[in-house]
């Protein structure tokens, strides 16, 4: 007979649901807020509340914001003649913290991926099209999805969806990481850093 309470046994099966979180954590994470003060756990509460009910996607480009449209496509410095294509909006993030791409972003909200079920269709991959098609001031598409084998996938299908079209398709340079050893890289990433190489 199980003696655990059912608000508590629910919480701890809520945590397993979320990637990353095995049955250990989970019961951790469980068991922290119950000793916690009672504050921190409805702040808690509140936050995954106000996460459901405040945020939303830019019709734009696609990534979560607090209005529509998103700061980013409302900003009037933005160079709105390159869109850079990224997976989720954590790929939007890393992006901006470099500080040195000004264009605008379109988010697929993941990649093509056969083995887990995920196909183009899954995709923002229309929304962009049709961006694409209603805005003749876009010059440049900057593909940067991750460098695995779904990220590839993605990009190798957008690829032959936007050559067509006439506008310069960009793919961002992948190669050896600073502070890296060549004996340690690998042969996609030496051969990626061999065909970015530039003058000096």
């Amino acid at each position: 007979m199980d003696t655990t309470p059912r608000a508590v046994t629910r919480l701890i099966e809520e945590f397993h649901r979320l990637p990353g979180i095995g049955p250990k954590t989970a019961q951790r994470l469980t068991f922290y807020l119950l000793r916690a003060p009672k504050d921190h756990a409805l702040a808690l509460a509140d936050a995954l509340t106000q996460l459901k009910d405040k945020i939303v996607t830019c019709a734009i480009c696609q990534n979560i914001a607090e209005e529509n449209p998103c700061a980013i496509c409302r900003d009037d410095a933005r160079d709105r003649s390159i869109i850079c294509v990224v997976e989720e909006p954590l790929d939007v993030l890393a992006i901006e913290r470099t500080r040195e791409y000004r264009g605008v972003y379109h988010v697929l909200h993941g990649a093509i991926s056969p083995v887990e079920g995920i196909g183009p269709e899954d995709l923002r991959v229309q929304e962009l099209l049709t961006r694409i098609q209603r805005d003749p001031g876009i010059k440049e598409i900057v593909l940067a999805t991750n460098p695995n084998l779904e990220g590839e996938a993605t990009a190798m299908y957008l690829e032959r969806l936007i050559k067509p079209l006439g506008i310069r398709l960009t793919r961002l340079a992948r190669g050896l990481p600073v502070g890296g050893d060549l004996e340690y890289a690998d042969e996609v990433t030496l051969t990626r850093a061999l065909e970015g190489r530039r003058e000096v």
